[in-house]
Parts: C-alpha cells; structure tokens; sequence
C-alpha cells in the first residue's frame, strides 16, 4: 500500500469519487471533513484501514494541520454551488484554498491538486467564479507546484445539475430554457474527473499544471434539457425565460439559504449560465491524463431512470399499459 492522501471534501459528490480512485490504485486515504460522524459509509471504499475520516474545517489552520500531518499529497475538492450560513464562496473558493495550500507547502506535501472549476474568472459577473478564480491565485502563490484542475459541469447519480432539472420534470409541465437556450456546456463524468485527479496525485508531470475537463462533447443548454425529457419519459414545454426573469426568480429563491433545503436556482447560478462553459483548448485535458472521456448518454439512463413513471420497471409498465 502506497504512501498517504489527504482529500478535503472527501464525503461530497467529487469528493468521494476521487477517494474512491485514489483507493482503487492503493492509496492510503485520509477523508478531511467538517461532520466525520456524517462520513462514516466513506470506510467502504476501500481495503479494511485504508481510508479514514477526520475532522476539519478549512476555515480552522489548525485541524487543516493535523489533517495533512505525514501526508504526500493533498487533494482539495472542497465547493459549494451556493451560499449558506457559514459557507460562502469567499470563505470556501478563496480563504479556503488558501490555508489548505500554505499548510500543505508548510508541512512539506509533495503534490497538491485543487480542484477549481472551468469558467473560473476573476472578471466574471459571478460571484462563484470569482471566488474560483480568487482560489487559483492564492493556490499558485502559496503552492506553485500546485496541479489545478477545471472541470466542466459534473455529472453522474449524484449530480446537482441533471437530477435537479429530472425532478422538475416531474412536478412541473415545463422546462425553462434559462437565458434563451443558447449557452453551451460540456458536461464531464465525475468518475472522469476522479481518474484525472489520482492520475495528477501519480504523475511527476502533472505539477505546476492546469488542466480543463470536458465530456466529448458541447451541447447547448437546450439539447441538455431535451435529454432529460427523454430520459425521464416525460413530455415537457421547453419555455426560454430571458435572463431578466431568471435572475428575478434566483432572487426569490434567496429565501432557501435561510432554510435546511436546496434553491432551485440562485441568481448567482443565472449568471454562470449566460457563459459558455466548455474547455478553452489553450489546456491540456483528459486525454493528457490518459483518461478518455465518457459520454452524457451512456450515464444519464443509468440514474435518471428513477424519474421515469414506475421507475426501473417504466418500460415494462408502458408495455403492459399498451396490452391492456
């Protein structure tokens, strides 16, 4: 079994994919989380005693500290998609980052990996990819060794863009096509990104790197919409909602950062979706990581099947429905 990784954010939808990796090639993994007694299934991604869960907050230098003592490498795949209480983009993206790369070069880690996010712009209207692109600086400057990786949207079961758009299709008879329909995106496989990130941990020639995950493929905002009407086996309006309406009703859903439950959508997520988000080509990608890219189509049957009428058995329901 090889040295030590510890994986801020271990327990979250990337999180735990890249332990899962990091595992798979013999990593010992130590999973840094704010709530470990919320963590605890993270031990089954692994051989017995190879992944463990400790406490840490990246806002705290200290537990950061104990989190990476005798580590080789580091990982931070630490982000939220909107703000609550504590968790703003500013204390997460940027002061965040910060600490866990000055504490990691301070305790002599090898190789850190901070996962940042394509459209990362210190210019941008967006206050979370300002405070992505806040967090690469700081990375660089306290770490320029440092391998940053940009993934597109992510997606796979887990996913905070496809499910949430699968659920809406349930309960809503229409899909609002946000800012006209024309945004490109080029949604990446989380399973992609993990590969990608154990592969920058392992090779020597990944440091100091930037590199941008996307799927093979760009599809514009509306062609992802008519997938998951498809997939979800339900007939939805595709209604364009100029940005203006969009923004408005990002702000009404403000309200949700005071409550335990998930904003449909933030004004923040309005702005993020008037960009393009698809790899520039001036970085290498998944390919220079040896990892080749898996389609949309081939993983959304596998998880949005759930929003389908009867579920996994909504084949065999519409057939015996028709016989009937």
């Amino acid at each position: 079994m090889q040295d030590l990784v510890t994986v801020f954010g271990g327990s979250g939808f990337v999180g735990a994919q890249v332990v899962r990796a990091l595992a798979k090639q013999g990593w010992r993994v130590r999973v840094a989380v704010r709530q470990p007694h919320l963590a605890y299934k993270m031990r089954l991604l692994g051989d017995v005693g190879q992944i463990e869960v400790v406490q840490a907050n990246i806002r705290n230098e200290a537990s950061i500290r104990r989190a990476v003592e005798g580590a080789h490498a580091v990982v931070n795949a630490v982000g939220v998609l909107y703000e609550t209480g504590r968790q703003k983009f500013q204390s997460v993206h940027a002061m965040g980052a910060r600490n866990i790369a000055a504490v990691a070069k301070g305790a002599g880690v090898s190789r850190l990996v901070h996962i940042s996010a394509i459209g990362a712009d210190a210019g941008s209207d967006s206050k979370y990819a300002r405070t992505k692109a806040m967090g690469e600086d700081a990375v660089r400057d306290a770490f320029p060794g440092a391998v940053i990786v940009r993934p597109s949207v992510v997606f796979g079961p887990d996913d905070h863009f496809f499910n949430k758009f699968a659920e809406m299709a349930v309960i809503s008879p229409a899909l609002p096509l946000i800012g006209g329909s024309h945004t490109r995106l080029q949604p990446v496989f989380v399973g992609d990104v993990a590969k990608a990130v154990a592969a920058c941990v392992t090779n020597p020639d990944a440091a100091g790197q930037t590199y941008e995950l996307g799927g093979p493929r760009a599809y514009s905002f509306r062609e992802l919409m008519e997938l998951v009407v498809a997939e979800t086996g339900r007939k939805r309006f595709l209604v364009p909602l100029p940005n203006a309406i969009a923004s408005a009703i990002g702000v009404a859903c403000s309200i949700f950062a005071l409550t335990p439950w998930t904003p449909p959508i933030t004004e923040d997520q309005v702005e993020l979706l008037k960009t393009d988000n698809v790899v520039s080509g001036g970085y290498p990608g998944l390919e220079a990581l040896g990892v080749a890219p898996t389609a949309v189509e081939g993983i959304l049957p596998a998880y949005l099947y759930r929003f389908r009428k009867g579920g996994q058995y909504a084949d065999e329901v519409e057939r015996l429905t028709a016989v009937a």
